[in-house]
C-alpha cells in the first residue's frame, strides 16, 4: 500500500492510496480533481473510487467534478452526510476492498459533521494500517463542533479511534499542527513529547514539507483532545469528566487566538 498527499486550496490535503500489486487507486476527499488525477497518473495508478469524509466543500466539494473526469468512478460518502456527487452511502462498520491487498472499514465519527466518515485501510501483512479523519481527528486537535457534541467528540476521538493499533497511520484533512500543538502547550506546558513535536513541526514546515501523517500512539500522547481523560488535565482546567474536559478544551481552542 502506497499513501500520497495531494495539497490542495490553502492548507487542505487529498490523498491517493494505490494497491501496489494492481495499481488501483482510492482518492481521499478529492477537492481539487485535476490535482487529484495528475497525481495518479505519475504514479501509474488508475482511480477506482472517492472516500469522502464529510460534506464540507473544501473535502466534498470537487465530486461532481471528479465524476465527469473519470467514467464510471464510485463515490462513497456518510449516509447521513449530504455529500456531494455521493453515489454510495456507507455507515460504520462498512468494507469496501480496493485492488488486491487493501481494506477499508467506515468509522462513524461524527460531531464536526454529523455523518462524518473516517476510513480506516489495511494493506499487506507487516504494513502500517491508515486512518483517513478528515476534519474529526487532526494532528494535535480536533474539528470544531459544528453539528455535535462533547459526547460525539469524545466518542469518537477517544472510543472509536483511540481503540485502533498505536502504530496506525493518522492522514487528515488539514496543515494545522503547528497551531495545534502551540495550543496543546497551554493545556500540558511541560509535556515533553508536545515541545518536541512542535519543534520538529516547525521544521517540517519551514522546509515545506507536511507534519502529516503522526501515529495514533503520538496522538495519545500530544493532542489535548485524546487525552481527556487524564486526572492532571481534568483538573488544571476544573472539570470533572472527560466529556466536561472535552467541552473545556474546545471552548478554550475556539477562543484562542496563539
Amino acid at each position: 500500500m502506497k499513501i500520497f498527499h495531494v495539497p490542495c486550496l490553502q492548507d487542505n490535503y487529498s490523498y491517493l492510496i494505490i494497491d501496489e500489486s494492481t495499481g488501483d487507486a482510492a482518492v481521499v476527499d478529492p477537492v481539487d480533481p485535476e490535482k487529484v488525477i495528475a497525481s495518479a497518473e505519475k504514479h501509474q495508478a488508475k482511480i477506482k473510487f472517492v472516500l469522502t469524509t464529510h460534506h464540507h466543500w473544501d473535502h466534498a466539494g470537487g465530486n461532481e467534478k471528479i465524476k465527469q473526469l473519470v467514467p464510471d468512478i464510485k463515490v462513497y460518502g456518510g449516509s447521513l452526510d449530504k455529500v456531494k456527487g455521493c453515489t454510495d452511502a456507507v455507515d460504520n462498520g462498512d468494507k469496501l476492498t480496493l485492488g488486491q491487498d487493501i481494506n477499508i472499514l467506515a468509522l462513524h465519527t461524527p460531531c464536526h459533521t454529523k455523518g462524518h466518515i473516517s476510513y480506516y485501510v489495511t494493506g499487506k501483512e507487516g504494513e502500517n494500517p491508515a486512518v483517513f479523519t478528515g476534519d474529526t481527528l487532526f494532528v494535535a486537535g480536533c474539528g470544531k463542533f459544528f453539528e455535535g457534541t462533547a459526547e460525539q467528540m469524545y466518542q469518537s476521538l477517544c472510543v472509536t479511534l483511540a481503540a485502533l493499533p498505536k502504530p496506525t497511520q493518522v492522514y487528515c484533512g488539514h496543515e494545522y499542527t503547528v497551531k495545534n500543538l502551540e495550543f496543546a502547550l497551554t493545556v500540558e506546558p511541560n509535556n515533553g513529547k508536545i515541545q518536541q513535536k512542535l519543534a520538529w513541526a516547525r521544521q517540517q514546515r519551514q522546509a515545506d514539507l507536511p507534519t502529516i501523517p503522526s501515529t495514533l500512539e503520538e496522538e495519545l500522547e500530544t493532542n489535548p483532545f485524546m487525552r481527556v481523560d487524564k486526572p492532571e488535565i481534568q483538573e488544571k482546567l476544573g472539570c470533572k469528566s472527560p466529556i466536561d474536559t472535552m467541552r473545556e478544551v474546545r471552548n478554550k481552542k475556539d477562543q484562542w487566538r496563539g
